[in-house]
């Protein structure tokens, strides 16, 4: 539920936490995203940084530049003006993606748990839109929903201590890229030749809270042509 006025947590002695809605939902998201770009937009002295969520925004703040009463009631009007941003337009990006066998160990158990055939998870997992949440866990990780209700899957039992770069996974009612090798415990269904994550580039990573995204199933030997 997205909340009629903002709720605010005091972290500590120089940030804010900036509570819209009480749940994972498109519509709370976007007001998230709205909030953060207009707040960025306006520059107001005193705010050092903005960190957006799925449903919250912290605020990182210098207390000798700005007030916690001043920052409150900036964003207060903020919140009530927000309308009169114009806000960018989400960008789509198409994602390739090899699924299964050895890029995709988990999806025959994906498919087992849910009594479908591994191409039927596949059917769900690129026949819908998906919206990035946020960005969080490694660089570049976009956390995207909402996997359709057919594929919602428990995450791993016991997560496996290094994924590889590209692994595509679902988790509960959500969908991922591993943008670097790391641990994680998301159900591994496919892999992408794409490169999420460039620390030698600016962005490092195309993609970015309020992005769409649409997988496209492509076969092991198309990926040499999608590597970046």
């Amino acid at each position: 539920m997205l909340y009629e006025h903002p709720a605010y947590r005091i972290m500590g002695d120089r940030a804010l936490l900036v509570e819209l809605g009480d749940g994972i939902s498109p519509l709370v998201n976007k007001k998230v995203r709205e909030v953060f770009l207009c707040l960025n937009d306006s520059q107001v002295e005193g705010v050092v940084e903005t960190m957006p969520g799925y449903r919250s925004l912290l605020i990182v703040y210098d207390p000798l530049k700005i007030t916690l009463s001043a920052l409150k009631e900036r964003l207060n009007k903020l919140h009530t003006t927000i309308d009169r941003f114009e806000i960018p337009k989400p960008r789509t990006l198409e994602i390739p993606v090899v699924y299964g066998g050895e890029c995709g160990p988990d999806l025959n158990w994906v498919a087992e748990y849910h009594k479908l055939s591994p191409e039927e998870v596949v059917r769900f997992h690129t026949g819908t839109t998906y919206q990035v949440y946020m960005i969080g866990f490694t660089p570049g990780f976009a956390y995207m929903g909402q996997l359709p209700e057919a594929i919602a899957t428990p995450r791993r039992e016991t997560p496996r201590t290094a994924v590889p770069r590209g692994s595509v996974g679902i988790a509960q009612s959500q969908t991922g890229v591993y943008p670097v090798e790391s641990p994680g415990g998301w159900q591994i269904i496919g892999r992408t030749p794409l490169r999420l994550f460039d620390p030698e580039k600016w962005p490092p990573t195309p993609l970015e809270m309020g992005d769409l995204v649409k997988f496209l199933s492509i076969k092991e030997e198309e990926m040499a042509r999608w590597e970046v």
